[in-house]
Parts: structure tokens; C-alpha cells; sequence
């Protein structure tokens, strides 16, 4: 929830509820008015930069040592700073324990199934790892109409929740 915005923000309000991306857009560059990429020139992932982009410092401290952001959100902590771009705004009804696995896990998974690796109706897909992510591209799978959907994970438990996503094979690595 938007505590508080900084100057020049006119998109959001305190109070707007919103999600963090990590792939933010500017929605001025050539990939952000692309139908084919989102790979913002000004706020692609950089885990090198640690660093607001406006001015170059942390919003953060520790004992008077800044602490870095991490790709640009900063999740792991209650509160955070993040540029706009990086924020979607999202229904205030939505219930936030439950939106919150859209802002990466389900966004980045059926993003790379239906975006990226595009696959045609009647193929045969694999999907490494059943997580947040690995279970969102099963779904993107399924519903491109992929015909044969295999899941591969270490943990067997997994099997039965990616049935419900779609997956029609399990392959432990380790068997």
C-alpha cells in the first residue's frame, strides 16, 4: 500500500494498493513501447545498481551505513522505496495475501511460457522446478494447448498440485 509518493509522481495516491515488478517499464524507451520486449533501458533488472536512479543513493541505512536495494523493489523489508515505473497498480478489493504471488512468480512464468517460448498448440513442454514460477509456465502451457506437459522437480510431493496446472508427466532428476 503507497504510503507516500515523491515529487513529480502523478500515477499514484497514498493509499493506491500496488504491486511490485522488478522489470519495471518508463514507458518512454523503444523496448517499452515494444510489443516484443520490456526490457526498460532506464529500470531493467540491475542487481548491480543498488542505488535509486534520480540520484544514485540508498534509501536505506544500518547504523549509518546505507544498506543497497535489491533489484530495484527491496521486498524484503515492511517498508520500501521504489520508482513508479516499477509499481502496478492493482484493484484496492483484491486481497493482498493473495495478489502478492502475482507481482514475480505468476507474472514471470506464464509471461515466459506465452511470451517467450510461445509454444504451439499440441506441443510437448518441460517445466524445471514446481514453484510459484514453474507452475505458472505449466499454465501458460496448458493454456497455449500444449498436449503433453512435464513437470521436473526433486520434491515428488509436487506432482499432485501441477496436475491442477496442468502437468501430465513427472521426472524426479534424482530417479
Amino acid at each position: 500500500i503507497v504510503e507516500s509518493v515523491g515529487e513529480g509522481v502523478t500515477e499514484l495516491v497514498p493509499g493506491d494498493h500496488v504491486l511490485p515488478v522488478f522489470t519495471g517499464e518508463c514507458k518512454d524507451c523503444a523496448h517499452c513501447k515494444s510489443e516484443e520486449s520490456n526490457l526498460c533501458d532506464l529500470l531493467r533488472i540491475n542487481v548491480d545498481r543498488g542505488v535509486m536512479i534520480g540520484d544514485g543513493q540508498s534509501r536505506f541505512t544500518i547504523n549509518g551505513k546505507p544498506i543497497f536495494h535489491f533489484v530495484g523493489t527491496s521486498t524484503f523489508s515492511e517498508y520500501t522505496v521504489i520508482h513508479v515505473g516499477c509499481l502496478a497498480k492493482i484493484n484496492p478489493e483484491a486481497s493482498l495475501d493473495k495478489v502478492c504471488v502475482l507481482s514475480c512468480g505468476i507474472s514471470t512464468g506464464l509471461g515466459a511460457t506465452l511470451n517467450v517460448a510461445k509454444p504451439k498448440k499440441g506441443s510437448t513442454v518441460a517445466i524445471f522446478g514446481l514453484g510459484a514460477v514453474g507452475l505458472a509456465a505449466m499454465e501458460g502451457a496448458r493454456m497455449a494447448g500444449a498436449s503433453r506437459i512435464i513437470g521436473v522437480d526433486l520434491n515428488p510431493a509436487k506432482y499432485e498440485q501441477a496436475k491442477k496446472f496442468g502437468c501430465t508427466d513427472f521426472v524426479n532428476p534424482k530417479d
